[in-house]
């Protein structure tokens, strides 16, 4: 996989790595959201298969009740990106890779309330520090409390 050259910035978090947000595509319920790695730091940047994703509230506490899958399936049967098989990426300083988010904005069950994420906690590889991203657009899952993540890949898939 081919990642993408970003520019850098000044400071560099721990861990040599940053994230940003993508645009959302959002259709009829379905939500197909990006997230940045941007590599800040001076050494190549190995990532491989999926990163953990952990949502958070507004009041940046854990949202409950959802849980996190790879892949779009049992989300949608429509292709989305995320169904692409994990392989390695290695990312140069400067270079960026993305993961796919996957999400219906749906109430289907009235007593159930809706989860709405502000924020996702991301552990890009094993070992290495987490990092959190606050979002501008809302991971809005209604009370499907289904995620669905694809595996890291080249940005603008």
């Amino acid at each position: 996989m081919r990642p993408t050259q970003v520019p850098r910035a000044d400071a560099c978090p721990e861990g040599g790595v940053r994230l940003s947000e993508g645009l959302v595509n959002a259709a009829m319920g379905l939500r197909v959201g990006a997230v940045q790695l941007v590599n800040c730091g001076d050494q190549p940047y190995e990532l491989e298969g999926y990163p953990e994703i952990e949502l958070l509230d507004r009041a940046n506490a854990p949202v409950r009740g959802v849980s996190v899958g790879h892949g779009a399936a049992g989300i949608t049967s429509s292709p989305t990106g995320a169904e692409a098989p994990p392989g390695k990426v290695t990312l140069r300083p400067g270079q960026a890779a993305e993961v796919l988010l996957v999400w219906r904005n749906l109430l289907t069950e009235p007593d159930v309330p809706a989860a709405e994420a502000w924020g996702l906690l991301v552990t890009p590889r094993p070992g290495a520090p987490r990092l959190e991203l606050r979002v501008k657009q809302s991971v809005d899952l209604g009370n499907t409390g289904k995620l669905g993540i694809g595996a890291w890949g080249a940005t603008g898939r």
